[in-house]
């Protein structure tokens, strides 16, 4: 039996509030992870950077570790903790979705999957086991189980049999995960290990996956799969068919997902962990979230704008600069632009969570999520 490394707090509706206890600190949820792909977020983001945009977990990206610079030599490093220093907890995803997007430079098969890499083309190889084994020599707080990411739409059948696969490889997953803990050199031997829900948006496939997968007793659950281009109310639909299958006691993370208001919904629908790439690429392109909407820095208006990006954001790029400085560093090709756009944007991410569970411990969460879940899509 796993030892429980989720506490409930309380509950609003669906929504939780709660602290989820890993070897390498608490992270209070529910909480949005930070995405730095290749063990940087992408816009000159540094591991001081993050703690001082509140975040409290950073998410790194297998495959891309594995293809460079070699997951081995960050092992030798010391793993991602020191090579990156990042204290705090590490999600690192399994490498799937990376691999199964490049069709028609891989083959799937029982044992794995077998690609070209996008970096120079020679041939590579992830199964199960392989993928936890590069987890564990970038010794994460978090490993994600290697499963199958299904394009969608899907036929039914194929959905069912990659569904069947995924099972197959969790549980492949499970035992290599237990064999790495216990070898002598293992950089965290406390690593965690998260089970993968997949189904596509076929209900019947979704619940009974979910009913699988829960019966491993993992550290924790994501609901992958979504946010790939279906309706969002699709994706909520399918959240709801599987939330209640999901156990209390453990983390449960709705992968890749997504805008402030996927989010909002994605609370009150009882998820506790979320990461995108969103608000760090959008920032490079000059679009910044604020408490009004979002707005695109490159419009003519703020060429003269002397208020911050958000005058209710106390983040530390709102309490110094000017749009129309910003606006002027797009425009010059400036570097910092995108930096100081990346930490506004992650800054306003983090501290969304953390009204969120202000909200839910005043027992107001609803009347925020009425609030926002307009505002927060609104195009300034």
């Amino acid at each position: 039996m796993i030892m429980e490394n989720y506490q409930l707090l309380l509950k609003e509706d669906r929504a939780r509030r709660g602290v989820f206890s890993t070897p390498h600190g608490s992270v209070q949820t529910p909480a949005f992870m930070n995405v730095a792909t290749c063990g940087a977020i992408k816009g000159a983001v540094s591991a001081q950077d993050l703690r001082d945009i509140k975040c409290q977990v950073m998410l790194c990206n297998t495959y891309h570790l594995h293809v460079r610079p070699g997951d081995e030599l960050v092992y030798q490093m010391g793993g991602l903790h020191r090579f990156t220093g990042w204290t705090g907890p590490i999600l690192t995803d399994s490498g799937g979705f990376q691999v199964f997007s490049l069709s028609g430079l891989r083959k799937i098969r029982e044992e794995g999957v077998s690609f070209a890499s996008h970096v120079d083309g020679r041939r590579l190889f992830i199964g199960p086991e392989e993928s936890m084994r590069i987890q564990s020599h970038l010794g994460s707080t978090i490993a994600m189980a290697f499963d199958e990411c299904v394009e969608n739409p899907a036929t039914y059948d194929y959905a069912r049999s990659s569904c069947a696969r995924t099972v197959r490889w969790l549980e492949r997953c499970d035992r290599e995960m237990k064999r790495l803990r216990e070898q002598e050199g293992t950089l965290n031997p406390r690593q965690m290990l998260f089970g993968i829900n997949q189904g596509c948006t076929f209900d019947d496939l979704r619940t009974e996956h979910m009913r699988r997968i829960v019966e491993m007793d993992l550290d924790g659950y994501a609901i992958g799969g979504l946010a790939v281009g279906e309706p969002a109310e699709v994706m909520y639909h399918v959240i709801e068919q599987v939330e209640p299958l999901m156990p209390s006691d453990r983390p449960r993370y709705l992968m890749g997902v997504g805008t402030p208001v996927n989010i909002l919904e994605g609370v009150a629908r009882g998820v506790d962990l979320f990461d995108c790439v969103m608000p760090s690429r959008n920032a490079r392109h000059a679009h910044v979230f604020t408490w009004q909407g979002h707005r695109n820095l490159l419009n003519q208006k703020y060429a003269a704008d002397d208020a911050p990006l958000d005058e209710e954001c106390d983040c530390p790029v709102c309490r110094q600069y000017s749009r129309a400085y910003i606006r002027h560093l797009f425009k010059s090709g400036e570097m910092l632009a995108m930096r100081l756009s990346v930490l506004h944007n992650l800054y306003f991410y983090n501290t969304l969570m953390e009204k969120i569970r202000e909200h839910l411990e005043e027992g107001t969460f609803g009347v925020f999520y009425r609030k926002y879940r307009e505002i927060l899509d609104r195009r300034i």
